[in-house]
C-alpha cells in the first residue's frame, strides 16, 4: 500500500474519518441528493409522470415567478431583513462576548452565559405564542397595561412599521447567546500577555477592548460574516411563518423567498414555480458569496474563505 495513497490516508486517520462519517452521510442524504430536484424548475411537474418523466417546459416556471410581481419584493425583503439581522447579531454577539470575558466571578460568568444561551433552545412557535399574548390588541399583556395607564393600545398585527424593529430584536434575542459563544471562544484564545502589557502601560478596560480585543477579533468576525453572507437569501423561515403567518396586512412588508415558496407548495401546489424560486435563491447565494469573497481577497487574502 502506497504511503501517500488514498486508502493509506483512510487507514492512518480512521478514527477521525469515523467521526466525520455521520456528518458526511447527513449532508449526502439531505443536501447533495436533493440537488437533483432542481430539474423540477425546468419541468411541468405532474404526479403521474413523476420527477424524471414530467415534460420539460424550459424557463416557463421562472417566467411565471418573475411575472407574478413578487420576485423583486421577496428578494428585497429577504436581503434587507438578513442584512439587518446580520448587523445586529454581530454587534450584540461581540458586545456580549466581551462583556462575559470581562466579568470577574467565574460562577456569575457561567450563569450569565447560560441565561443568554437559553433563548437559543426556545422554538419560534413558543416565541409566536408569547408575542401574541403580549401584543394582542384586545387582551394582550402590553396593551392591557397601556389601556390601564390611559393610553391607546397598539395594533402591531395591522401596522408593518413595528415589525422593522421587532423582527431584528427577536432574532438577536434568540441567537445572540449562540453567537457570543463563538466570539467568546476566540477571545479565550488570545494571549494574556498582551492584556498584561497594556495594564502595565496604564490602559483602562475600554482601551484594552478597543485596541486589543476588537482588532484581534477581526479575523473571526470576517469569517463568520462571510459564512452568513452565503445564506443572505436564505430567510429565517420559522420566524417569519410562525410569527407573521399569512397575515395579508403584513405580507408585502415581511414576505421572503422561503415563505413564498412554502405558500406556492401548500396553497396552489405549484411545484414548478416553487422549485424555480428555490433555484433562483441558490444561484444568487452562490454569486453573492463568490463576489464577497473576491472583495475580501482583494482587501486581505488571509481573511478570505478560499
Amino acid at each position: 500500500m502506497k504511503k501517500n495513497g488514498f486508502w493509506y490516508e483512510i487507514k492512518k486517520n480512521k478514527v477521525l474519518y469515523a467521526m466525520f462519517l455521520p456528518v458526511a452521510i447527513y449532508y449526502i442524504l439531505f443536501a447533495y441528493i436533493p440537488m437533483g430536484g432542481i430539474v423540477l424548475a425546468f419541468k411541468e411537474f405532474n404526479y403521474r409522470d413523476g420527477i424524471l418523466f414530467s415534460p420539460w417546459n424550459g424557463f416557463k416556471n421562472f417566467e411565471y415567478f418573475f411575472a407574478s410581481g413578487r420576485a423583486w419584493l421577496v428578494t428585497k425583503n429577504t436581503i434587507l431583513y438578513n442584512l439587518a439581522f446580520l448587523a445586529a447579531y454581530t454587534v450584540f454577539s461581540v458586545a456580549c462576548a466581551i462583556f462575559i470575558a470581562e466579568l470577574a466571578g467565574k460562577i456569575f460568568k457561567k450563569f450569565i452565559q447560560s441565561v443568554m444561551f437559553l433563548p437559543y433552545f426556545v422554538s419560534w412557535v413558543v416565541v409566536a405564542a408569547m408575542m401574541y399574548n403580549f401584543f394582542n390588541y384586545d387582551y394582550g399583556l402590553i396593551n392591557t397595561l397601556i389601556k390601564n395607564l390611559g393610553g391607546e393600545p397598539i395594533d402591531i398585527y395591522s401596522n408593518p412599521t413595528y415589525w422593522y424593529f421587532l423582527l431584528p430584536m427577536l432574532y438577536v434575542w434568540k441567537w445572540v447567546g449562540y453567537g457570543s459563544v463563538l466570539y467568546l471562544a476566540a477571545i479565550m484564545g488570545f494571549d494574556e500577555e498582551c492584556y498584561e502589557a497594556a495594564i502595565i502601560d496604564g490602559a483602562n478596560i475600554f482601551q484594552r477592548i478597543f485596541y486589543i480585543t476588537i482588532p484581534m477579533l477581526k479575523p473571526t468576525m470576517i469569517i463568520l460574516i462571510l459564512l452568513a453572507l452565503g445564506r443572505i437569501l436564505r430567510g429565517e423561515f420559522d420566524m417569519f411563518y410562525q410569527i407573521i403567518g399569512n397575515n395579508g396586512l403584513l405580507l408585502d412588508y415581511t414576505d421572503i423567498i422561503d415563505t413564498l415558496v412554502f405558500r406556492s407548495l401548500m396553497q396552489v401546489q405549484d411545484i414548478g414555480m416553487a422549485s424555480a424560486a428555490g433555484a433562483y435563491q441558490s444561484v444568487l447565494c452562490f454569486v453573492i458569496i463568490m463576489l464577497v469573497n473576491w472583495l475580501v481577497r482583494r482587501y486581505d487574502k488571509d481573511y478570505a474563505l478560499f
